[in-house]
């Protein structure tokens, strides 16, 4: 039983536990027993922190139903391993070492020490986000649902957007919101900060109490933190003046809008994009142009060790890098004056690979069974599940079964990773003293 065999079960465990739960009368606002495929469908997004639904979710489900999704949310959020091992240490129970790699190879973590301090602290920095994106977003939700409805709302878009979940209670997600700042910059902040990952809060924590403290020593950020704050903030500006200028004279979009009214609302989309389901405006009515972009960004997603999807921002760079140092003719691929293991370049090619053939797969199933609709509408569900991102154009009920099911499987694999999906496949790699001669060949 492998560490990666055993998060893939984690992972398939919980979806299980979530199906049957909302299959429940309890769960669901009718009183009555559930569709299967829809507590399937709406238990894999949940977990796999995804968004993507059949049904309304704020009137398919009861109160508790929603409080299990909500639940489902939290634990795909920090991921298995980050759950199991914090009820391991509730329990008093120590971590062994088994854990510990496992922690590591889920969360990207490059150390095996520390194990408990990192997931405590990781709990607790969760906490306070998510409480904090709580308190912005009450007084609005208060003011138009009452206190208890509107403590409920809060507590449901707040967890929601930091686990980049993309569920909403609302039938139009936060389009009733769209010209709301107070909305709109909690809930890109909370994703934002959701899918910048746990090292980059942590070295921005850090940093910050140092200036606090009065603490003049120039910080040392990592380079993991150098590629990942400047891809998201070059993909937030790219996105957002991007749809800016698309959608400007789009009536159905941004085009009856004030100026900055409109680039609230491009931003809103742009930070959306990359790793969250929520929508100020109808997905469906945007420009192909925009969709495409859209599925670019999509396709990226946010960075490692986060509740984000996708292929990541360092692969991005990555291979931006190789492609630099391959026209300046150098062999060495660098960022930061820093040189990049040649490791971690076979890994970013082969997600980006593995990435896109399972893209490639989804989108070919569900166009074979759904052949009425477009297929850039079926790409861009495709790319949303596999990124984990949630956005639709508006198909996502009316897939037929077999487009559902592809669908979910395409969640699942997106949150786990192409990478460790084979890896449990086909088991730890085996040592070998072989070694084979070098040949050369053409390419380009």
């Amino acid at each position: 039983m492998t560490v990666s065999r055993t998060v893939c079960l984690g992972f398939l465990v919980f979806i299980t536990i979530g199906t049957v739960l909302l299959l429940l009368p309890w769960a669901n606002a009718s009183g009555q027993w559930g569709n299967p495929l829809v507590a399937l469908f709406t238990a894999t997004s949940a977990v796999c922190v995804t968004g993507l639904i059949v049904v309304d979710t704020g009137t398919y489900f009861s109160p508790l139903g929603q409080g299990i999704i909500l639940a489902l949310i939290q634990i795909g959020g920090l991921g298995y391993m980050t759950a199991n091992s914090f009820l391991m240490l509730l329990l008093g129970r120590r971590l062994k070492l088994k854990d510990r790699v496992a922690i590591q190879q889920s969360m990207d973590h490059n150390e095996l020490a520390g194990g408990s301090s990192l997931i405590v602290s990781i709990i607790a920095m969760t906490m306070i986000i998510e409480l904090t994106g709580m308190f912005v977003l009450y007084p609005t939700f208060q003011r138009d649902f009452g206190v208890g409805l509107g403590l409920w709302l809060s507590i449901f878009h707040s967890i929601s957007a930091f686990n980049n979940a993309g569920f909403s209670l609302f039938a139009d997600s936060v389009v009733g919101y769209a010209l709301n700042p107070w909305v709109n910059f909690a809930i890109t902040g909370l994703v934002i900060l959701g899918g910048i990952g746990y090292q980059v809060i942590m070295e921005l924590f850090l940093w910050a109490r140092q200036q606090v403290q009065g603490d003049r020593r120039r910080t040392n950020f990592s380079l993991n933190f150098k590629v990942a704050i400047s891809t998201t903030l070059a993909l937030l500006v790219v996105g957002t003046v991007a749809f800016f200028i698309i959608e400007f004279n789009n009536a159905a979009t941004l085009g009856n809008y004030a100026p900055h009214h409109k680039l609230l609302m491009a931003w809103f989309q742009s930070v959306i994009a990359r790793t969250a389901g929520f929508n100020s405006i109808d997905i469906g009515a945007m420009g192909e142009a925009s969709l495409f972009i859209m599925i670019a960004l999509m396709f990226v997603g946010a960075s490692p060790g986060s509740t984000g999807g996708g292929i990541k921002t360092t692969t991005l760079r990555i291979l931006l890098a190789c492609t630099r140092m391959v026209l300046q003719g150098k062999e060495d691929v660098l960022s930061y004056r820093r040189q990049i293991p040649p490791s971690r370049v076979l890994k970013a090619i082969a997600v980006v690979m593995g990435s896109g053939l399972l893209v490639l797969s989804a989108t070919t199933l569900v166009s074979i069974s759904n052949p009425t609709i477009s297929f850039i509408d079926v790409l861009f569900e495709s790319v949303s599940a596999f990124a984990t991102v949630g956005l639709s154009t508006g198909i996502t009920a009316d897939l037929s079964d077999v487009g559902k099911y592809v669908i979910i499987i395409t969640m699942y694999l997106g949150r786990l990773g192409i990478l460790l999906f084979m890896a449990a496949l086909l088991g730890d790699p085996k040592p070998t003293a072989i070694q084979y001669p070098e040949e050369d060949l053409l390419i380009g």
